[in-house]
């Protein structure tokens, strides 16, 4: 299996995953021209990509995807209310019924030969989800976009091989910013973001001798730097009551703007 971020940040997400039968996307919140020379960069093209999976209708996750559902006929993978949103949303154009899949929480479906189970999350959106992905013993997962975790987030994350996590703000930076206080609320409450240190505490609860690499993204752009939240997520690892240290498993923090590094496992 391979998994790779495209774009990962607060102004737009697209992630990349498959194996060699089947490629599909996580969301595709930049451009269509952006998310194809970010496919070229990796050697695949718009015609080879068999699903777009969102995770919900917020235009940093689905900015591109009217423009490559039309142009490639990509089939669209959501659940019945982001789909719903997805509708509605007069900024994506129109896209052809039939391009639409419904899925459900942890109910799994197949994409070739990757196996896809949609865990719940909570976000301020329709029916918003992160996923999980295996492909014979191999496991990944991408979950951005969660005001908060619990003891099911934490069942879905574990046992994994890679998984993108995301480390969207530094409370502090956030809380003495310059966002309206609406917004301030809106990212600290329980169906905002996660910030670097609950991404930490978070990744604490789910690491095992197995795991080979975690990825930070959705780093706001405003209220996060690279360094601060890996940083952050090692020390909240070192703090943690297990055996595990910050040092025994590599963390890459996903970027904004360029392809992030291909991670094959």
């Amino acid at each position: 299996m391979r998994l790779c971020s495209i774009a990962s940040g607060s102004s737009g997400n697209c992630i990349y995953t498959g194996t060699q039968a089947a490629h599909v996307l996580v969301d595709a919140g930049i451009s269509g021209k952006r998310v194809e020379q970010g496919l070229g960069s990796i050697g695949l093209a718009g015609r080879d990509i068999d699903a777009i999976l969102v995770t919900h209708e917020h235009s940093d996750h689905v900015n591109g995807l009217g423009v490559l559902c039309r142009r490639y006929q990509i089939p669209v993978y959501a659940t019945a209310g982001t789909i719903g949103a997805l509708k509605d949303y007069r900024g994506l154009g129109k896209i052809p019924e039939e391009l639409f899949h419904p899925v459900r929480e942890d109910e799994t479906f197949t994409i070739k030969d990757l196996t896809v189970m949609p865990m719940r999350i909570s976000h301020d959106a329709a029916q918003p989800v992160a996923y999980r992905f295996s492909y014979g013993r191999t496991k990944a997962a991408v979950c951005t976009d969660l005001g908060v975790y619990n003891e099911y987030t934490v069942e879905c994350l574990k046992g994994l091989d890679v998984l993108l996590l995301e480390a969207n703000h530094d409370v502090n930076m956030l809380q003495t910013g310059s966002y309206p206080y609406y917004l301030k609320q809106r990212i600290l409450g329980e169906r905002g973001h996660l910030s670097n240190e609950n991404c930490g505490r978070l990744l604490s609860r789910v690491l095992h001798d197995g795991f080979q690499k975690v990825v930070l993204g959705h780093l706001s752009q405003e209220n996060n730097l690279p360094q601060l939240a890996y940083e952050a997520v090692r020390l909240e690892i070192e703090l943690a009551d297990n055996a595990y240290r910050a040092d025994d498993f590599p963390i890459q923090v996903a970027r904004r703007s360029e392809v992030s590094e291909m991670i094959c496992f």
